[in-house]
């Protein structure tokens, strides 16, 4: 089953998806699970393109309970979430493997960190070229148009290109000549 540019493969019923099938939309996002009358309907996975997942029981398009898995395993807790807070600044993967050595900085939670396009910034879950506003997966795949707030936080607050050390070396100051 074809939809403008979304994709259906799967059981139906009277033309309309319902029984087990996978829903892909136009990002690639993908459900996978339970279909009744044409909507997700009971047990189903909404896998995103950079790599998280979101497992949800649904009713009638609408999901009653579920949970938010990050591509990096970290599942979201709406209660008692103490990852990334004000005592605690780590990323998951220092969480569960520990410290890098020193020598090695940790600038993103894939180390080492993916190398940025010219011009482009690291959004955490691919790159945005402010040019054009295009916010492509780490492999290049298309993800989103930032709007004018998601553009303002990635200026203001990502890794840019242009800001890549070069070299692990302390730059020489006054009292550390050599």
């Amino acid at each position: 089953m074809e939809f403008i540019r979304n994709r259906y493969k799967g059981s139906t019923k009277y033309g309309r998806m319902d029984g087990e099938g996978k829903y892909t939309f136009p990002t690639d996002t993908k459900y996978v699970g339970e279909f009744k009358d044409g909507m997700f309907h009971g047990k189903g996975v909404l896998f995103f393109p950079n790599g998280s997942k979101y497992e949800a029981t649904w009713e009638n398009g609408i999901a009653k309970q579920g949970f938010f898995i990050f591509a990096d395993g970290l599942q979201y807790q709406d209660k008692n979430w103490d990852y990334c807070n004000g005592n605690d600044r780590r990323f998951y993967s220092e969480r569960c493997n520990g410290f890098r050595p020193p020598e090695e900085t940790q600038l993103t939670h894939v180390h080492p960190p993916p190398t940025i396009p010219d011009g482009c910034y690291d959004c955490a879950d691919g790159f945005y070229n402010p040019n054009t506003r295009i916010i492509t997966s780490y492999t290049g795949t298309f993800l989103r148009n930032a709007d004018d707030s998601e553009h303002e936080w990635i200026v203001r607050t990502c890794r840019k290109a242009w800001d890549v050390p070069v070299d692990n070396d302390p730059p020489k100051t006054f009292y550390n000549q050599t």
